[in-house]
């Protein structure tokens, strides 16, 4: 029997097995780019072994010399891998019972100041192929000691993944000329936390092929995969490097598709386009990696065309949200089931003052027009403005807020960063200015399957699942609303979807900061742009189902005036 990873242990560990098709895949892919003269192998994560025994195995298909090292820290697995690799009667391998990232060392560029090199591990430079498929979790959840370890061995900032320390202890254990297959999250591709990965691997690879797998759920844990191949370089340079990009989520296509047998027979065809199996649907677009040598700008995945037609946008935009406005997530209270709910009510006598209980914009009641006035929602908001300042309000004031907060004083108090902070046990850890909550704002939820830029002016708080924008100055709120605008149609969620490259499982989107605050903008004082706000505002106060359909066409339309393009009235 194969030893099972818990949930717990996925989440702690980031073990994510690789499925047999995705290995066998993997292996064929760097074998494509390999000699004779690559023969020693590395998996520095190897789990149950699949990943050395895909590649071990059609090696020995070829009668190649070859040598596999494989290294774990969980015991159980590499028992489990030795058996498998011996049952296929690959004997030349050695199996080793460590963490690889105590194993390696990591050369001056990739280390801080203050970090003294030791003498080099013997696996320095000693490997010509590795094949990975390393841990996915972020260094927060290994704990503070760990996660400070790695930081400054790999010289790691801000919210990292696992994996991201294992991409350069892996460069580190290649030769000159080696390659690097791993499959990893495809977060670092178009993120502002993979900005660091982005410049180390151009700088230190020549990019052969990049795979993104998106939402196709090859692995049973929530992970969109990607695949890297490079070829380790003493001297960075830009490759015609080929890249495949593969989704599951159609956004309502129903033309003609391909059949195939799965998704690998999807990545072997030669072809672009939408394939489907008995259960699934696809699309597939392929092209050139557009991306430049130690710059952490995001990678471009585009085909020709799509490429053609966010050139056309990029260029007649004049402007960027950021220019404009900063984007902030909203209320973070880090104990939500204390302080937000929708049955206050229910409480009776206990229901704490009306004062500090106040009415909450959530993802769960917003729309792209208005909100769900069926939910209720309110934060008990113990902060006030006062000249101008936040403050805590006296909890002494409010006997029936102190009653019902010290009925959950335990779950409070156990927010020890927030009372090291030196705050009061019973604020919220993120509560922002309480007077700018009554300015014209854009709220729209992190996550959501369409766009939901909702225009807000009755002063609603702002929950953390969402993100606002708000008009501090009068003469802000047209932009407000010409962004509104652009940010609901079709065209910018195309724009969205090709240049951001976030897809999650189901079609849903992030819209997050660093992706909102760049999007495009035409002149705001056109005669298209004031149409299109005119239309925002009709939008804005009109309940009529129909009358919304009628009036969305036509912001299309007035949108893609704006930008000189043809309206987009399907997103594929």
């Amino acid at each position: 029997m194969r030893p099972m990873a818990t949930k717990a242990q996925i989440k702690s560990t980031g073990a994510t097995f690789t499925p047999k098709p995705l290995a066998s895949y993997l292996a064929n892919l760097i074998l494509k780019y390999a000699t004779i003269h690559h023969k020693s192998i590395l998996d520095p994560a190897c789990g149950h072994g699949e990943l050395l025994l895909a590649i071990g195995d059609k090696l020995s298909d070829k009668k190649s010399e070859f040598k596999l090292t494989g290294y774990d820290s969980d015991d159980s697995y590499l028992n489990f891998a030795k058996k498998r690799l011996q049952k296929f009667d690959i004997s030349n391998f050695e199996l080793f019972h460590g963490d690889f990232l105590n194993a390696i060392d990591v050369t001056n560029k990739q280390t801080v100041l203050n970090f003294i090199n030791t003498e080099k591990s013997r696996l320095n430079g000693l490997f010509d192929i590795v094949i990975a498929n390393p841990p996915y979790v972020r260094t927060q959840i290994l704990g503070t000691e760990k996660a400070q370890a790695l930081a400054n061995k790999f010289n790691l900032k801000g919210r990292v993944d696992l994996y991201h320390p294992f991409l350069i202890a892996m460069t580190e254990s290649l030769k000159v000329g080696g390659l690097l297959g791993v499959i990893t999250s495809n977060r670092y591709l178009s993120t502002k936390s993979g900005e660091a990965i982005r410049k180390y691997l151009s700088e230190n690879f020549e990019i052969l092929e990049l795979i993104d797998l998106g939402d196709t759920k090859i692995f049973d844990a929530a992970v969109l995969p990607a695949i890297f191949i490079g070829r380790k370089c003493r001297i960075p340079k830009t490759s015609k490097s080929n890249f495949i990009k593969v989704y599951e989520e159609l956004n309502g296509y129903r033309g003609p598709l391909t059949k195939v047998d799965d998704v690998f027979e999807v990545l072997s065809s030669p072809i672009s386009g939408y394939f489907s199996t008995d259960q699934k649907r696809y699309k597939k677009s392929s092209g050139t990696l557009i991306y430049e040598v130690g710059s952490s700008s995001p990678w471009e995945i585009l085909s020709t065309e799509e490429a053609s037609w966010v050139s056309k946008i990029d260029l007649a935009s004049k402007y960027k949200v950021g220019d404009f406005f900063k984007v902030k997530v909203g209320i973070k209270s880090t104990a939500d089931k204390v302080f937000i709910s929708d049955k206050w009510d229910d409480l009776g006598v206990d229901k704490p003052e009306d004062e500090i209980l106040k009415e909450l914009v959530s993802q769960e009641n917003i729309g792209a027009w208005g909100t769900v006035e069926n939910i209720k929602l309110k934060v008990l908001y113990p902060h006030v403005a006062k000249n101008g300042h936040k403050e805590t309000v006296d909890i002494e004031k409010y006997p029936i807020a102190k009653r019902y907060f010290l009925k959950h004083e335990e779950v409070l108090k156990a927010r020890k960063y927030l009372i090291e902070s030196g705050r009061k046990w019973y604020e919220l850890w993120v509560s922002h200015k309480p007077d700018q909550w009554v300015f014209p704002k854009l709220v729209f939820p992190d996550i959501s399957l369409k766009p939901r830029f909702f225009f807000d002016t009755s002063g609603k708080i702002v929950n953390g699942n969402c993100y606002w924008i708000s008009a501090e100055k009068k003469d802000d709120i047209d932009k407000l609303l010409f962004i509104q605008g652009i940010a609901n149609s079709k065209l910018m969620t195309k724009y969205h979807d090709l240049v951001f490259n976030n897809k999650l499982y189901s079609g849903r989107r992030r819209y997050i900061t660093q992706y909102v605050e760049r999007y495009p903008l035409p002149e705001y004082s056109s005669k298209a742009a004031i149409e299109v706000i005119s239309l925002v505002k009709q939008l804005n106060f009109t309940e009529n189902f129909d009358q919304i359909s009628i009036l969305e066409k036509e912001l299309e339309i007035k949108v893609a005036k704006c930008f000189n393009i043809e309206p987009v009235f399907n997103l594929d």
